[in-house]
């Protein structure tokens, strides 16, 4: 009698699926930013500040997602998977808006090739954990989200790739030690970004083997 008095599931998947909606539109903000940098500081300060209000809001769905957590007796998924989950989830953002910051605070002015490309790495990224987080509420789905772990992975190599000549190009051309400090850096940060997400398809690969 006292189970019927318990809340049981939740609405987890929701608040995931509205969290990868977040980061998905982190992804396209930082990408809009790269894309319009200009002469104009302003131009860089206004993507910023949205990021920083895109970061907010899914800081709060992953607090309500501990709390939903901590009041839930059972659970749809491990208690421990479904912490993992949303916490590195949450660090995807963080660093989108790392990116974003450090932009901003180097008054990059105008950016490299590579880093353009490793801004649309990162934002296929995020699209696809978006992806695989909407099929995670029903195992049927397993083959289609391993499949996209998959894909997330392979992108996670090649923005590795790509960084690796990036930072190898500046020290081979880049005279001024500014500039290079400047580009090694948010490459680095670019790069980690793609090491997140694959953080995230580690996670629920583990979920979909261990459930389905």
């Amino acid at each position: 009698m006292f189970d019927r008095f318990m809340p049981r599931e939740g609405k987890f998947f929701d608040l995931f699926n509205a969290h990868a909606e977040l980061i998905v539109a982190g992804g396209r903000e930082l990408a809009a930013m790269m894309n319009e940098i200009s002469d104009s500081a302003a131009t860089a300060e206004g993507h910023a500040k949205v990021i920083d209000g895109i970061e907010t809001r899914a800081d709060k769905i992953t607090h309500e997602t501990v709390a939903l957590l901590h009041r839930t007796f059972i659970t749809p998924l491990d208690r421990d998977d479904i912490h993992q989950l949303i916490s590195k989830m949450d660090d995807i953002l963080d660093l989108i808006q790392d990116v974003a910051e450090s932009i901003v605070l180097y008054d990059v002015r105008k950016v490299t090739q590579e880093a353009l490309q490793l801004t649309e790495i990162a934002q296929s990224c995020c699209e696809r954990v978006k992806s695989v987080v909407a099929l995670l509420h029903n195992m049927e789905h397993a083959q289609s989200i391993l499949k996209t772990c998959r894909e997330i992975d392979q992108l996670e190599s090649d923005a590795d790739r790509v960084m690796r000549s990036a930072v190898s190009k500046l020290f081979r051309n880049e005279p001024d030690v500014r500039q290079l400090i400047k580009f090694k850096g948010i490459y680095e940060m670019l790069e980690t970004v793609t090491d997140r997400c694959e953080d995230v398809a580690n996670i629920i690969e583990g979920i979909v083997l261990e459930n389905s």
